[in-house]
C-alpha cells in the first residue's frame, strides 16, 4: 500500500534543496539506497491467507504479540518498533514503546502511531479480526503471523517476519542457531537411560490446563527425553485433579510461579496429592513462563530450563 510517507519525503527533499546547488549522488549514496530498497516490494501471505504487498522496508512497526516482538528485536529491528502489546516484557527496551492493548487491541492508538507495518498474531483469533480489518481499511499493512504449534512452525514465523521486513538473511541465521541449540539439548538427552526417564505434568495455570500432543512443548519433552503424562490428550486441555493423581508424575512443572504467590507451596499442600511422586519428593518446580510460553528466539533457552529442572545432573552442568 502506498503511504503519505513517500509524498512527505519528496516534499521535504524539495524544500531542503531550494536555493542550494544540487549535489550529484556519490557511489556510496547509490550503494546505500540500493541496499535499503533491495528485495522490495514484496508480497507476503499471512497466516490468515491474506496477501500483503509491502512496498519498502518498514520503518515503523507495531507488534501485537510478545513472540512477534522478540523475533523483530532478534532480527535487529528494535528501533523500528513503535508499539507493542500490553503483554510484552522482553527485552527491557519494550518498556520505552507505546502500549496498544492486549488481544483486543486499541485500533485508534495504533493508527495514531502511523505504522507502515503491523504484525498481528493468529492466536488472537476472532477477537482481533474486526480490528485487523479496520487497520487495513485505514491503509496500514497488517501481516498475521502464524500461531506456532510446533518448533518447525516457529521457524516459519521467523521466515515470514524476515521476508516482510527485509531481514530474510538474519532470520535464516537465527533459525540455524536455534536448530543447533535444540540439537545440542537432544544430544545431551541421549545419555539418559530408559530406566531413568522421568514423567512430568506441566501445569500451565492453577486450573490445571496443560500441554498435550500436537504442541511445541510436547515436542520439547520428547526432545529432552521426558515422558509427558498428558501426551494422550490433544492440544492444551484442562484436566482434573483425579487425572493428575492417577498419572502420578515424577515432576510437576509450574508455568505461572512468577505470577502467583507461593505457587509451589500451593501444589505441595493440595488435598489428596500426598501420594503423588512429585509431591512426596518435593519435585514441584517453577519454570520461567516467558521463555517456555513464547515461540520465539528464547524457546531453546526455555527448553534448556525445563531440561535442567527435570534432569539437573545431566543438563545443569
Amino acid at each position: 500500500m502506498k503511504k503519505s510517507w513517500l509524498a512527505l519525503g519528496i516534499s521535504a527533499a524539495l524544500l531542503a534543496g531550494c536555493g542550494a546547488e544540487e549535489e550529484a549522488p556519490t557511489k556510496e549514496n547509490k550503494e546505500t539506497k540500493t541496499e535499503e530498497t533491495a528485495g522490495f516490494p514484496v508480497i507476503v501471505t499471512g497466516a490468515d491467507g491474506n496477501e500483503v504487498e509491502i512496498e519498502a522496508a518498514p520503518k515503523r512497526i507495531v507488534t501485537l504479540a510478545p513472540s512477534n516482538t522478540e523475533i523483530v528485536y532478534e532480527l535487529g529491528l528494535g528501533e523500528e518498533i513503535v508499539g507493542v502489546s500490553d503483554n510484552d516484557t522482553y527485552p527491557e527496551d519494550v518498556q520505552t514503546k507505546e502500549k496498544v492493548g492486549g488481544m483486543e487491541f486499541n485500533v485508534e492508538k495504533i493508527i495514531s502511531l502511523d505504522p507502515d507495518l503491523v504484525l498481528a498474531h493468529d492466536s488472537a483469533g476472532a477477537a482481533s479480526e474486526t480490528g485487523v480489518q479496520q487497520l487495513r481499511e485505514a491503509g496500514i499493512d497488517v501481516l498475521v503471523i502464524n500461531n506456532a504449534d510446533s518448533i518447525a512452525e516457529m521457524y516459519n514465523s521467523f521466515e515470514l517476519i524476515g521476508e516482510a521486513t527485509g531481514t530474510a538473511a538474519e532470520a535464516e541465521t537465527e533459525v540455524k542457531e536455534l536448530k543447533a541449540d535444540f540439537a545440542a539439548l537432544e544430544e545431551k538427552a541421549a545419555s539418559i537411560k530408559e530406566e531413568d526417564v522421568k514423567s512430568v505434568f506441566f501445569e500451565v495455570d492453577p486450573t490445571l490446563y496443560t500441554a498435550g500432543k500436537g504442541t511445541y512443548l510436547n515436542e520439547i519433552f520428547e526432545l529432552i527425553n521426558v515422558e509427558n503424562t498428558m501426551a494422550d490428550q490433544e492440544g492444551w486441555p484442562q484436566v482434573t485433579e483425579e487425572a493428575v493423581i492417577e498419572k502420578n508424575p515424577d515432576v510437576i512443572l509450574l508455568n505461572y510461579g512468577s505470577y502467583v504467590e507461593n505457587a509451589v507451596d500451593g501444589v505441595l499442600t493440595r488435598e489428596g496429592w500426598d501420594n503423588v511422586n512429585a509431591v512426596k519428593n518435593k519435585e514441584v518446580i517453577e519454570v520461567n513462563a516467558d521463555i517456555t510460553s513464547r515461540t520465539g528466539p528464547r524457546l531453546a533457552e526455555g527448553a534448556e530450563s525445563i531440561a535442567e529442572a527435570v534432569y539437573p545432573d545431566v543438563f545443569a552442568q
